[in-house]
């Protein structure tokens, strides 16, 4: 018996809701007219991307940040108001963000 049958046994009389779509979150993020950084660092000898300049919502660059790592299939984090990225993707970072609606500017090398 699986949990559904175990929970309509235990309430019969309950009616289930709708299951809540998931939104697309690209249709969510606010677009703005200044340009985000797009820079290359060495950490512990290790390459990292940093996206900062974001002036929306902490939740819109954090579901932005969780939307990058996932096409990119490689790790990160956002702290301080920066999206760090493992590893050098500028360029494929930047393509994304523009095909998004961004200004993205490359600083350094």
């Amino acid at each position: 018996m699986d949990l559904k049958n175990q929970l309509k046994n235990l309430f019969p009389d309950h009616v289930p809701e709708k299951s809540i779509e998931s939104t697309d979150t690209s249709k969510e993020i606010w677009m703005q007219e200044d340009p985000i950084l797009c820079k290359y660092e060495k950490r512990k000898g290790k390459p990292i991307t940093i996206l900062e300049g974001y002036t929306g919502a902490t939740e819109d660059f954090k579901a932005l940040a969780k939307e990058l790592k996932t096409k990119l299939s490689v790790g990160g984090s956002f702290k301080d108001d920066k999206i760090i990225i493992q590893g050098d993707y500028r360029d494929k970072i930047m393509t994304l963000l523009k095909e998004k609606g961004f200004n993205v500017k490359r600083v350094g090398g």
